[in-house]
């Protein structure tokens, strides 16, 4: 084959296989320049702002050719704009959901909604105490009335269905636990939804009714704020029931009535089924019930009358006068702020009124009734004033939504005029604008100092102060002020973990506005109270968000670790999983922040002792996906540091962090990876003429590298590294090194598993081996002969292990590895190769064209020919036909590219295998047809007249 191989002359060819070049006039049109378009006004499209792309002189503007297309909107403007319920008239069939939608976006989305704190109740607010619970038996007696019964009879028996529920047909449940509670409280919620579907209304408002009497039970107190939560999603569900209902008795024709309906559009049916509930709600005789239940299904109101909402809000407020204890009255007040905002929000003035009205009351928290309960419950004052908080909170917030602050500071006067006021101080501060608090946080230091230290904590005073201070920013006069005052207090705090509440939201208020001496005195307090008893342990939580704030306002890295306590701060996370997050963060913060390579000594052991700690964290129980975040947080550090010039420094740094970090293997392979890149940079630097000093430098990397690759575990990981380390040998003139790593390469080979895991997957590894082969093909090229060794004994030995591995019973790679082969050695017998190393005499410079060496080259060729047309041969079976024909085309586009075929003998076989591969009609016509076209191509071109006389010698069989 290669005795005839065709002679190349690489210059010529690569001129002849360029794209024609063409002149450009930039006069025309091109599409990433702007241009000129003119609207049409003649014709309508369905496209809003069609638009025609031809010039005009007038009328016309520079646009791009997207926004041409979109009226200069793009796609997700126009797509927000569809979803804006203002800006587009929803289609008649979703009439339903627009009118839902509308609803729920009667408060912007500033407002935050009751579904976000109900998660947090239920967390904060549990017991371990016993409860009780009444269960609804249902009732036989609404099932004897017939579809002929009168109306009267029917009346008659429905009340007589609503006394039984106070004539015992209940069940009462004694000592549940919480979690027991919580599941008969759904089991309720899910009796109601069934009851609805199976129309009986009547059992569904006895369910309702039952659970709202819970709410007037206050024997486990701690748990009061979760019952509300749990029993008034109840209620909103009942709510909701009744309006569908309703609402799908207005439908006249398939029509739904119109956003924003009047009265006037509702027919009577409806209208009297609205009446008949609020009826059967105000026949309830007792108060609690009778308000909830009437409040959940206060937007009923609107199909009544206009006012009906505004003239039942302050009716509702008035009743709630009647509950004698107050946290049953204060949670009253918050459903009906709850309710109200949901129906009406713009009707403020009632929620005031709730408010003002809880004012006048909230003297009754102090009262004796109250504090008897409370000695007989074994509860603290303060701990009862945290169960108002929620109620008030939300209270507050409605006020304060878009409250102007004329309002707001009225209120606060209120508030400031009654005594132990500490719970509404909170409550307001919790409530109200972030930056109406900031603006008067020395009001509201004085106001949190006159309050009494008996009731509620002075601590979560300033905690919830500081809160506003981490989201908006006080006077700057005061900003000192501020910071002593509050940590007058916080500093004198014995229990650990008060302190550390408070301390973690001032942390934020330092770090925002003072330097590193603050920050420095804040986090040695914190040590100091946190340490003693490892009180640390208990607050990991707070003290890893202590960590996350400072790195937030402190991500120049220099400036953090010159920060004396930091470290030290650090050292206190004992537990391994804690410190490792903690460090993680730390790390990302660097990736994120750092813009520029860094050799501070500070940083870099202060960020290799953190990434020690991530590294010695791994162990036979990590997970990979563990392994790989960790790798990559390390990896990001490494590749970040530069001692610029100094070669030498750079690579003891990661000969130091080789050593560290030797159980995670991505890491040792971008260690490689950098240092091949830094004897790369010294070739650069040296314009490829090392001097002595240089060489020896250059070959310290080599073998860094070379000691480093076998303790990879991933084998092809191994190959490519070997690959390529011994490129950038041979390219830094280390010849016995290149030749050292690619030995190691082809010793490797025979250890290539059948299999490897990919993504987690088990995959033939053929694929994998014949990619890495051809590569290795295209390196040896270049490679000189060792003057010690026998001509080509790198390529040799790589056919020798190619021939002894197992390759698969149905795989051709090992044939398509000897095609590639015959690439290689074709090269190789070139005057002058296709490409060089810079400074590296290859084969063609040291051999000259010498016959001996091309009369090796042949006898090599003629093996790897005979073993391809063997391996042809084995597959003449019916079951192989088809591998047989895409290989024999496969070889005889190998001839064609690189075989000299006016030798007759090479012609014949190309012909051969031509006829072979569409012998049994497994060939692919259209790959046949366009190589034949090929063929006639190339034969017009200079020296190539011989392919014309091929072209006739290659018939095209068709399939039948």
């Amino acid at each position: 084959f290669l005795r005839h191989a065709r002679s190349r002359n690489y210059v010529s060819e690569s001129e002849v296989c360029k794209l024609e070049s063409v002149p450009l006039d930039f006069g025309d049109y091109h599409p990433l320049k702007p241009i000129t378009v003119t609207e049409s006004k003649t014709k309508k499209m369905n496209r809003k702002g069609s638009t025609s792309s031809t010039s005009s002189s007038s009328s016309s503007s520079v646009m791009d050719p997207l926004s041409s297309v979109l009226d200069g909107t793009d796609p997700l403007s126009l797509f927000a704009a569809a979803a804006d319920p203002v800006t587009t008239a929803p289609p008649m069939d979703g009439a339903r959901r627009k009118r839902d939608k509308d609803e729920s976006s009667a408060v912007g989305s500033d407002f935050e909604p009751w579904s976000s704190k109900r998660g947090e109740i239920l967390a904060r607010y549990t017991t371990t105490e016993k409860l009780s619970i009444n269960l609804y038996m249902g009732s036989e007696k609404g099932k004897a009335t017939t579809t002929g019964s009168a109306v009267s009879e029917k009346v008659r028996t429905r009340l007589e269905e609503l006394d039984d529920l106070e004539e015992g047909s209940q069940k009462e449940l004694l000592n549940l636990t919480q979690q027991d509670y919580m599941n008969r409280i759904e089991e309720l919620n899910q009796s109601l939804k069934d009851a609805w579907s199976s129309d009986q209304k009547v059992k569904a408002l006895k369910i309702v009714i039952q659970c709202s009497k819970l709410l007037s039970d206050t024997t486990v107190i701690q748990f009061y704020p979760s019952k509300f939560v749990l029993i008034t999603d109840i209620l909103d569900t009942f709510g909701k029931l009744v309006y569908e209902r309703i609402l799908s008795m207005c439908v006249d024709n398939r029509v739904s009535l119109p956003d924003n309906f009047s009265p006037e559009s509702v027919n009577d049916t409806a209208k009297e089924t609205c009446l008949n509930w609020f009826f059967k709600i105000a026949s309830i005789r007792e108060l609690i019930p009778r308000f909830y239940v009437e409040a959940a299904i206060l937007k009923c109101n609107k199909f009544l009358s206009k006012t009906g909402i505004s003239e039942c809000l302050p009716r509702l407020t008035s009743m709630i006068r009647g509950i004698g204890d107050p946290l049953v009255a204060v949670y009253a007040r918050a459903y009906l702020c709850r309710v109200g905002m949901e129906v009406a929000p713009q009707l403020k003035e009632s929620l005031n009124k709730n408010f003002f009205d809880f004012l006048l009351t909230f003297k009754q928290i102090h009262g004796d009734t109250v504090q008897n309960q409370l000695v007989v419950q074994c509860v603290e004052i303060p701990l009862y004033l945290t169960l108002y908080s929620p109620a008030i909170d939300w209270i507050l917030q409605c006020i304060a939504y878009h409250a102007p602050d004329v309002l707001l500071t009225e209120m606060m006067e209120r508030c400031k005029k009654l005594g132990n006021n500490a719970l509404l101080l909170n409550s307001v501060m919790s409530a109200f604008r972030a930056e109406f608090i900031a603006a008067r946080s020395m009001d509201f230091i004085g106001m949190i100092k006159e309050c009494d230290e008996s009731g509620f904590p002075k601590h979560l005073l300033f905690r919830s102060l500081g809160l506003n201070l981490a989201l908006a920013d006080p006077p700057e006069n005061d900003r000192l002020q501020i910071l002593n005052e509050a940590w007058k207090v916080i500093t004198k705090l014995k229990n650990p973990q008060d302190y550390i509440n408070c301390a973690e939201v001032w942390v934020e208020y330092t770090c925002r506005h003072f330097t590193k001496r603050e920050v420095n005195t804040v986090l040695a307090d914190v040590i100091k109270h946190m340490t003693p008893d490892r009180a640390f342990e208990d607050a990991y939580p707070q003290l890893q968000s202590i960590i996350q704030k400072v790195i937030t306002y402190i991500y120049d890295f220099a400036l953090l670790f010159s920060v004396e306590k930091f470290l030290p701060f650090l050292d206190m996370f004992q537990k391994e999983s804690v410190r490792v997050e903690v460090c993680k963060c730390i790390m990302e913060s660097f990736i994120k922040h750092q813009q520029e390579s860094t050799k501070d000594p500070v940083i870099l052991n202060a960020l290799l002792h953190i990434c020690k700690t991530m590294h010695d964290s791994v162990n036979a129980l990590t997970l990979e996906d563990e392994k790989r975040t960790l790798a990559a947080l390390i990896n990001g550090f490494i590749k970040m540091v530069s001692f610029g010039r100094d070669f030498e420094q750079q690579l003891s740094f990661y000969v130091e962090a080789r050593s560290m970090f030797c159980n995670l293997e991505p890491v040792l392979v971008q260690l490689i990876h950098s240092v091949n890149q830094l004897a790369m940079e010294t070739r650069r630097v040296m314009k490829g003429n090392h001097s002595r000093k240089t060489a020896a430098f250059v070959r310290a990397c080599v073998a860094f590298c070379f000691i480093t690759i076998p303790s990879l575990s991933s084998i092809f990981t191994r190959l490519n590294l070997y690959l390529h380390s011994g490129q950038v040998a041979l390219a830094n003139q280390c010849l016995s090194q290149a030749d050292a790593f690619f030995k190691a390469a082809v010793s490797l080979v025979p250890e290539v598993p059948k299999t490897i895991s990919v993504d987690g997957k088990m995959r033939p590894s053929d694929a994998f081996l014949l990619e890495f082969l051809c590569n290795f093909f295209s390196t040896l090229l270049v490679v000189p002969d060792h003057p010690e060794q026998g001509v080509l004994f790198l390529v040799r030995g790589l056919l020798n292990v190619i021939q002894d591995y197992t390759w698969e019973d149905n795989s051709d790679d090992k044939v398509r590895i000897y095609t590639n082969v015959l690439h290689l050695l074709s090269a190789m017998t070139q005057e002058a190769y296709i490409y060089h190393v810079d400074k590296v005499d290859s084969n063609d410079t040291l051999y000259g064209g010498d016959s001996k060496f091309l009369a090796e080259i042949t006898k090599l060729s003629e093996t790897v020919v005979s073993q391809i047309l063997d391996h042809l041969k084995t597959l003449g079976k019916e079951e192989t036909l088809k591998r047989q024909s895409q290989l024999a085309l496969y070889f005889f586009n190998t001839i064609l590219a690189h075989g000299d075929l006016r030798n007759n003998r090479l012609n014949q076989l190309s012909v051969n295998l031509w006829n072979l591969a569409q012998k049994h009609g497994f060939a692919d016509t259209k790959t046949m047809v366009k190589t034949l076209e090929y063929i006639k191509r190339r034969s017009k071109q200079p020296e190539m007249s011989h392919f014309t006389e091929l072209a006739l010698r290659l018939p095209l069989q068709s399939r039948t």
